[in-house]
C-alpha cells in the first residue's frame, strides 16, 4: 500500500495524524538533517502500522515535505 505523507520535522511532539485513508500528517521531533528526519518518520509510521520498521519504505521525497511511502 502507498500513502501519501506530509512531514513536519522537529516538532515538539511525535504524532501521526490519519486525513483520510491514504493521506497521514506525520510530526517528529528529528530535524530534516542527514536523514534523520525520514528515519524517525518511518520509525512512526511502522509503529502506526503495527509493522516492522523494514516493510515502510520511502518511495519518494526524500529531501521534500511531501512524501511518499510504500507499506509492505
Amino acid at each position: 500500500m502507498r500513502i501519501s505523507v506530509k512531514a513536519k520535522p522537529a516538532a515538539k511532539e511525535e504524532r501521526v495524524e490519519q486525513i483520510d485513508a491514504l493521506n497521514f500528517v506525520v510530526s517528529v521531533k528529528e530535524p530534516p538533517r542527514e536523514g534523520r528526519a525520514n528515519r524517525a518518520i518511518t520509525l512512526a509510521l511502522a509503529k502506526h502500522f503495527a509493522v516492522s520498521p523494514s516493510q515502510v519504505r520511502l518511495v519518494s521525497g526524500f529531501a521534500a515535505r511531501q512524501k511518499m511511502f510504500e507499506i509492505l
